[in-house]
């Protein structure tokens, strides 16, 4: 059986639509919510997601 690990699933959400992008991060190396410019393919545009969880 492989051990748990620093990682977490976390969700990343759109700032001006409802998409958003499932990933992981390790919650050991970063400890604040995540920001990052991400293509909307609602609006075919680039913008700012945060991460909701």
């Amino acid at each position: 059986m492989a051990k748990k690990g620093n990682r977490q699933h976390i969700i990343l959400k759109s700032t001006e639509s409802g998409h958003s992008y499932h990933t992981r991060k390790n919650k050991k190396n970063t400890t604040e919510k995540v920001e990052i410019m991400k293509y909307d393919p609602m609006l075919r545009k680039h913008v700012v997601y945060k991460e909701k969880k």
